[in-house]
């Protein structure tokens, strides 16, 4: 190999690594491994089917998966986690018990990541990959 060559593919891998090294350090986020091991270890939100996690933080703003939403119905996805409660009507009392097993375990979620020191609000956010992996079309994302 000349001199030019390997001067230019030294160069070249050390672009490669800088341009890997910056993407690494954006990705990396050790607050949500601290707000998820939080959410686990917690007995009534580890124990529910749906595992609510955090895929973000930025600024003090935790956002948290969910899978409800005024865009897909409640009785779509409880159905699922709730196989018994397929073709249940919305007004039943077994499905409106786990509506609210659903709100109780969503609010303690919220309510453990806001006790965090570091965490100064939660957002929310749509786990359409988890719908979609189950058989619910979710809303269309721009």
């Amino acid at each position: 190999m000349d001199r030019f060559t390997r001067n230019y593919s030294a160069a070249l891998g050390l672009i490669a690594l800088a341009l890997i090294g910056i993407w690494l350090h954006s990705t990396w986020q050790p607050r949500v491994s601290e707000i998820n091991a939080v959410l686990q270890s917690d007995p009534l939100v580890a124990k529910y089917p749906y595992q609510f996690r955090a895929v973000s933080f930025d600024n003090g703003i935790a956002t948290l998966l969910t899978p409800r939403s005024f865009d897909v119905p409640a009785a779509s996805f409880l159905a699922i986690i709730y196989p018994g409660l397929a073709g249940t009507a919305e007004v039943d009392p077994a499905m409106a018990a786990a509506q609210q097993a659903l709100v109780d375990s969503q609010k303690r979620a919220m309510e453990l990541v806001e006790a965090l020191p570091y965490v100064t609000a939660v957002r929310w956010e749509l786990d359409i990959r988890w719908l979609a992996d189950h058989g619910v079309v979710g809303p269309v994302t721009r």
